[in-house]
């Protein structure tokens, strides 16, 4: 028996892990939340693994992984604001940035052509901001570290990737789509 759909289960139990992780972020009960949010980041590591080492990957596999990571940061970023945890305008900048690309990336595939390649460098460091931030707002509330500074430079850190990432992809896709559209391949 094949386990080739091993990648793509821990994807979609990683996008089931969202509701007990807002359940427990809206409920006060931050070491919780924290537990689950560590067992997903340990799934989407793993489900990345299995994915490269055993070559399982699966076009199925490539949609449900970043939806999967961003279901789950941005369902945090708007259940930690909800409880004051994160200020709204962090929030309003991350979900704003996703809208942005989905946006770009729905009209693309519609208008010009399949989309494809691999994130911008920009846009896994500011991934890896997020999941700081989620992670160390939930350590802040549930054990009183890190310090307040430390969420703070975070929190920017969040804002400068979010900001430069947005950018990136919608001056790469749009230039893309400008070429094509007028016969500059």
């Amino acid at each position: 028996m094949s386990l080739k759909f091993l990648p793509n289960a821990l994807c979609v139990a990683r996008m089931l892990l969202v509701a007990p992780l807002v359940s427990y972020i809206v409920g006060g009960r931050y070491a919780a939340a924290l537990l689950v949010l560590v067992v997903a980041g340990f799934s989407d590591g793993l489900d990345g693994f299995l994915a490269k080492r055993f070559d399982w990957r699966t076009r199925l596999g490539g949609l449900l992984d970043p939806a999967a990571d961003k279901l789950l940061l941005v369902a945090s970023f708007v259940s930690l604001s909800y409880v004051g945890l994160v200020p709204l305008e962090l929030t309003v900048i991350v979900v704003a940035r996703d809208i942005v690309i989905v946006i770009g990336a729905v009209l693309y595939q519609w208008l010009i052509a399949p989309v494809e390649g691999e994130p911008a460098a920009v846009s896994k460091l500011n991934t890896a901001c997020q999941l700081a931030m989620v992670f160390f707002a939930l350590t802040a509330a549930a054990y009183g570290w890190p310090p307040q500074i430390s969420l703070t430079v975070l929190g920017a850190a969040v804002v400068f990737t979010s900001i430069v990432s947005g950018l990136t992809y919608v001056l790469r896709w749009g230039g893309r789509a400008w070429r094509v559209a007028h016969g500059a391949n």
